[in-house]
């Protein structure tokens, strides 16, 4: 049989990627897929408003969104993050990159990078906190790895992504992608996860 992949678009920054980021991770293992993480940022040629850009009250009606997500989940959170919106998320999703691109299971790292932004009022900007979460979960190996400015092959791959996301039709992040089917986020991993058993039930057949 072959294996399902499931790709993840995300922004690291984004909360709602937070909120999915371990239940994603336990759907792709229970299906036996493997997930191919894809960081981004919101599509604006697709439609993708970024949150600070929005009217006030879609604003605020977001932070009440947040509120009963976490509430529902039981997954710790900050409605007001000190270092949100970042300085800049290329660093932080660029790193992620590098990990995975080098063979190393970055799952844990780009987790622990969306923690410290929401949970624990960390600056993911910061290339010295990124090295500290690289190495409490990827070793010294995936520290290394960590930089600013990446590697010419790194800085490629996050503009594949972007254009990728751009041409599929992605807009707003997590957008999980199986079998070229969209579906866009956390709220839609059920219909991902009924995705995937379907495809492996058809395998067996």
């Amino acid at each position: 049989m072959s294996e399902p992949v499931l790709q993840a678009f995300y922004g690291i920054s984004s909360p709602w990627a937070y909120f999915g980021a371990e239940r994603m991770v336990a759907i792709a293992r229970e299906a036996g897929a493997k997930l191919v993480l894809r960081p981004i940022r919101i599509i604006e040629a697709n439609g993708g408003i970024p949150l600070r850009t929005r009217p006030d009250y879609r604003q605020r009606y977001h932070e009440t969104e947040l509120r009963r997500w976490r509430e529902h989940l039981g997954i710790p959170l900050n409605l007001k993050p000190k270092f949100y919106p970042c300085r800049t998320i290329e660093t932080a999703a660029q790193a992620v990159i590098a990990v995975q691109k080098a063979g190393i299971d970055a799952t844990g790292f780009s987790f622990a990078i969306q923690r410290a932004l929401w949970a624990e009022d960390r600056d993911i900007a910061d290339l010295d906190t990124l090295k500290e979460l690289a190495l409490k979960t990827v070793g010294a190996a995936g520290a290394a790895l960590v930089k600013d400015p990446q590697e010419a092959d790194i800085i490629a791959d996050w503009q594949a992504n972007l254009a990728e996301a751009e041409a599929r039709g992605i807009f707003g992040t997590p957008t999980y992608v199986f079998n070229d089917e969209l579906f866009w986020g956390q709220d839609r991993l059920d219909f991902v996860a009924r995705a995937l058993a379907a495809a492996k039930q058809k395998e067996t057949l």
